[in-house]
């Protein structure tokens, strides 16, 4: 039977919503763009946050320079914490992607564990920074880039309790840049030895329609 023009336009449109969420949603088999977007974005950040972070120490010389730094400091830690919060809801509404094939049991657990500790540490080290902050008796306010002005958390100030939040963070923050090194280790371990495609799968979003996703009509 021969469809009517505006019902082959309306499954077209249909087929062509379907195909790019697909796209945009995780598969079972693969990420998808968001999750890649989230993933990539964090990432150049928070790496590009421990050498800023560092200069804010190394620059202690130049009082004007090293005031500046802090304050990009925190605004880029403001704006990752933003998008961690967002990649947790956007994680935890969609799809999780399995194993690829050949991956042990011990290795899926290890990933797992790998991932859930690298998104919290993307939370907790712009977390105890914005504590940081917060404590800091200078009272210095926080603009992020400029444009927002942050409020501090509820958090008593004290040089004791400025000097704990700063231990915290900078634990929190080599602990995350090793994680984060042996993380890609793994990956390119993977992606180069044994040849799995693990790797891509962080740089094509998927494009089929795994089990929980609506097919296009």
């Amino acid at each position: 039977m021969r469809l009517r023009p505006k019902a082959a336009s309306l499954n077209r449109n249909r087929a062509v919503y379907w195909k790019n969420d697909a796209m945009l949603r995780n598969s079972r088999l693969s990420y998808g763009l968001v999750a890649i977007l989230f993933h990539w974005a964090i990432a150049i950040l928070f790496l590009g946050q421990i050498g800023l972070g560092y200069l804010t120490q190394a620059t202690a010389d130049d009082p004007r320079l090293q005031f500046n730094l802090y304050q990009w400091h925190k605004s880029v830690g403001f704006l990752i914490l933003l998008l961690a919060l967002l990649r947790l809801g956007w994680a935890l509404s969609g799809a999780k992607p399995k194993p690829v094939a050949g991956t042990s049991v011990s290795e899926a657990l290890a990933a797992r564990i790998a991932h859930s500790t690298l998104l919290a540490m993307t939370i907790l080290v712009p977390l105890t920074g914005w504590a940081i902050a917060s404590t800091s008796p200078l009272m210095i306010p926080s603009f992020a880039f400029n444009l927002v002005l942050v409020p501090d958390l509820p958090l008593a100030r004290s040089d004791e309790a400025e000097a704990l939040w700063s231990n915290i963070h900078a634990v929190l923050a080599y602990a995350s840049g090793i994680l984060a090194a042996a993380h890609a280790g793994a990956a390119l371990y993977h992606q180069f030895a044994r040849r799995d495609g693990t790797l891509m799968r962080m740089f094509t979003p998927s494009r089929n329609t795994g089990p929980g996703k609506r097919p296009a009509p």
